[in-house]
């Protein structure tokens, strides 16, 4: 039986203005950054159901019964803004629940979590996507810093393995270049198992807190800090299908 998993986030869309002599007109570009992961475990034993950012205010579960009906849920690049503001809290001034609370709770009670980096993924840009002490992140293997983390590395980083761990398995050969990640520090309580080649900063962790799981990539699952070369590579689709296969108890 495949095993279901909820990606939310990894979409955005951006607005231009383009100015042609006395002339201006803008437009609007809706961008999914999900279509490479999305292709490579099309065909896998995980259901995979994609949760664009814009959809996660309404439609992110409202409960703890509806966090279980997923096998483990993946956080990519969405701001903890967006889960915590229902629409009903910040148009209404109505309660809500606090679904960073509920996402902790699903952890602890044997749920499985993986958030991956992006510019809205652990502190993020300017500090914007505020995981730092949060329910989030005291289930995640790393701490979030105070400020923004991202590490932009246009000449190419490379991951260096710390420790074997089933989320290697099947993987051979030299892994492609990264062109950036978020700046994290371990729990201590979190496996650091692939750090940024020449420094100490965690690339790769795992944990298990109380009844479930955690887990966390640090670098992007698409552009622009994960370049075309490393979603062509064969490794590529290893690497997902190992996490969620440590994540879900398979490995």
């Amino acid at each position: 039986m495949r095993k279901n998993i909820l990606l939310v986030g990894e979409s955005w869309t951006s607005t231009a203005t383009h100015v042609k002599g006395f002339d201006q007109f803008a437009t609007a570009t809706w961008h999914n950054g999900a279509t490479d992961f999305l292709a490579a475990l099309a065909d896998s034993h995980y259901a995979i159901s994609h949760m664009p950012a814009h959809e996660a205010p309404v439609n992110f579960p409202l409960t703890l019964a509806e966090l279980q009906q997923w096998d483990a849920i993946i956080l990519s690049d969405i701001g903890a803004n967006t889960l915590l503001l229902h629409p009903d809290t910040w148009l209404k001034s109505q309660r809500t629940p606090n679904r960073l609370a509920l996402l902790h709770d699903y952890v602890a009670a044997g749920g499985s979590l993986m958030m991956i980096g992006g510019y809205y993924s652990f502190q993020g840009i300017n500090g914007g996507a505020r995981y730092r002490h949060t329910p989030v992140e005291k289930v995640l293997p790393v701490r979030c810093l105070a400020w923004d983390d991202r590490i932009e590395s246009p000449q190419g980083i490379y991951p260096e393995i710390k420790q074997s761990h089933s989320v290697f398995n099947d993987i051979t050969g030299d892994w492609p270049w990264l062109l950036g990640y978020n700046e994290v520090e371990m729990q201590p309580e979190g496996t650091l198992l692939a750090t940024v080649a020449g420094t100490e900063h965690p690339l790769l962790a795992v944990r298990e807190y109380q009844q479930g799981r955690s887990l966390v990539w640090t670098s992007d699952m698409s552009a622009h800090w994960l370049p075309n070369e490393f979603a062509a590579w064969p490794g590529y689709r290893q690497l997902w299908l190992n996490c969620l296969d440590w994540l879900t108890g398979q490995a």
